[in-house]
């Protein structure tokens, strides 16, 4: 294959990508759950600034020992994958938001629209990344809150401010986030023997 080719591939199977992207985007708008609209609204406000993850932080962080060390490892993610998504990604890619009013999302279900790019998501990023570190500290937190922080993401495309594609990237650097915090939590306490 020639570089022209190559090129050429990589652009239609990205464009592919943005089309089920978008029609997800699309169908997640379009399907009536009134149910879930208020709940999801909410979960996406008190998940911005990462208040959920920062409030168990702290109540872990009340009891010495794993508990504590899980608690700095999940703040640590949480850093790490701001600074990633919001410094780095958006400002790299600079993906637009979806147009909600186009998708006709119900207004009930909206929050306010950010005025940084789409991708990756943030929310889902920082979510993700404190879920994963603290759930490596102390496994029996692992699963409930992996859930809580992927239904963040899916928060945000429901809400109408990104789109499945964000949410899955912000959950590929939250996992890498949470990595890093680890590893640099290993290596300090190596250092400090």
């Amino acid at each position: 294959m020639t570089d022209d080719t190559t090129t050429g591939t990589f652009r239609a199977v990205l464009h592919d990508i943005r089309a089920v992207d978008g029609a997800v985007y699309a169908a997640v708008a379009a399907t009536s759950t009134p149910t879930l609209d208020t709940a999801l609204r909410r979960l996406s406000t008190a998940a911005n600034h990462s208040k959920i993850s920062f409030s168990v932080a702290a109540a872990l962080a009340l009891v010495p020992g794993r508990p504590r060390r899980a608690a700095l490892a999940g703040v640590g993610a949480i850093a790490v994958a701001s600074a990633s998504a919001n410094l780095l990604g958006k400002r790299l890619v600079r993906r637009p938001r979806p147009d909600r009013e186009a998708a006709r999302v119900v207004v009930g279900r909206h929050v306010p629209m950010p005025t940084s790019a789409s991708f990756p998501s943030g929310h889902t990023a920082s979510a993700v990344a404190f879920a994963t570190a603290v759930g490596s500290v102390l496994p029996p937190l692992s699963l409930p809150l992996a859930a809580l922080a992927w239904t963040v993401g899916y928060s945000r495309v429901h809400t109408g401010v990104h789109y499945p594609g964000d949410v899955a990237a912000g959950g590929l650097l939250g996992i890498a986030s949470a990595g890093v915090s680890l590893a640099a939590g290993s290596w300090w306490a190596a250092r400090k023997r």
